[in-house]
């Protein structure tokens, strides 16, 4: 049976990429029936985007989205800076579906402030071709690091993440994470919102933070589906952090014996993305 939830809020799926865990999502959106769902950012990665990659599952992930909004689920789009083509589209309405670059919701305990993160980023800001390399550099080390894991795993020693070990060996990183968190939870604060969700730095949270002139606020960060495999789930009045198990992923001969079918589906995708870019 699917688990009802009130929300569920997930960013940076980067589909398009190799580093995207796009049948752990298939197998976890259809094992729920949430109410509302956000996509908070780099759902789609259009600035990875190949024509030579997008794999069956990748393809999933959309067609159970829209499998979602066809029962009653209520979907924001809240666009990322790997998506950020979409950002000309704020307000844009189709039936359940709703795009837009930030959301405020009235919760039962509180408002809660979702965006993406990347409007913190002063890389975005003023070196965006840096940025760009650096997505490049990211998605080589986690296929890297899949085909590490491969072997660990066949050796018995366990998964290890590349990634993780540069971000906590590496003080800039440590520091950037604090001040985004920080940050995030200081205007909030000045806002009155109780709570404060996040994407964009892959680092699943929630925890308490207190301003520097008094109050608190509750910080969240739904994390990714690249290295974390993480959700936020918000029922009964009450915030979890969901991490998906590995054994739960659907049958990849199911989706690899979709192949023919989703390349129809790839050749839609691109016309609908070339559309974007020139318009």
């Amino acid at each position: 049976m699917k688990r009802k939830l009130d929300l569920v809020i997930l960013s940076d799926v980067h589909l398009g990429t190799y580093g995207s865990r796009a049948a752990e999502l298939v197998a976890y959106l259809q094992s729920i029936d949430p109410q509302t769902l956000v996509l908070n950012g780099d759902i789609i990665d259009i600035w990875q985007f190949s024509k030579r990659y997008f794999p069956a599952a990748h393809m999933e992930v959309l067609k159970t989205i829209a499998a979602l909004l066809t029962a009653g689920t209520k979907v924001y789009y809240i666009t990322g800076n790997h998506d950020e083509m979409l950002r000309k589209f704020k307000g844009f309405k189709m039936g359940g579906l709703e795009i837009q670059n930030k959301l405020l919701l009235n919760l039962p305990t509180g408002k809660a402030w979702i965006f993406h993160g990347d409007v913190f980023d002063t890389t975005m800001k003023h070196s965006k071709w840096v940025a760009k390399l650096g997505g490049k550099g990211y998605d080589l080390l986690i296929v890297l690091n899949t085909f590490m894991n491969w072997i660990s795993e066949k050796l018995g020693r366990g998964r290890i993440s590349l990634s993780q070990k540069v971000k906590d060996s590496v003080k800039g990183v440590v520091k950037y994470v604090n001040n985004f968190e920080e940050t995030a939870a200081e205007i909030a604060l000045c806002s009155n919102y109780q709570y404060v969700v996040c994407g964009h730095i892959h680092q699943p949270q929630i925890k308490i933070m207190r301003g520097k002139e008094g109050g608190e606020v509750l910080y969240l960060n739904s994390g990714d589906w690249v290295e974390n495999s993480t959700a936020l789930e918000y029922h009964n009045q009450k915030w979890t952090l969901y991490r998906h198990d590995r054994s739960l992923v659907m049958n990849q001969q199911v989706i690899k014996a979709k192949n023919k079918e989703a390349l129809n589906y790839e050749q839609l995708l691109q016309e609908v993305i070339a559309g974007l870019q020139t318009n």
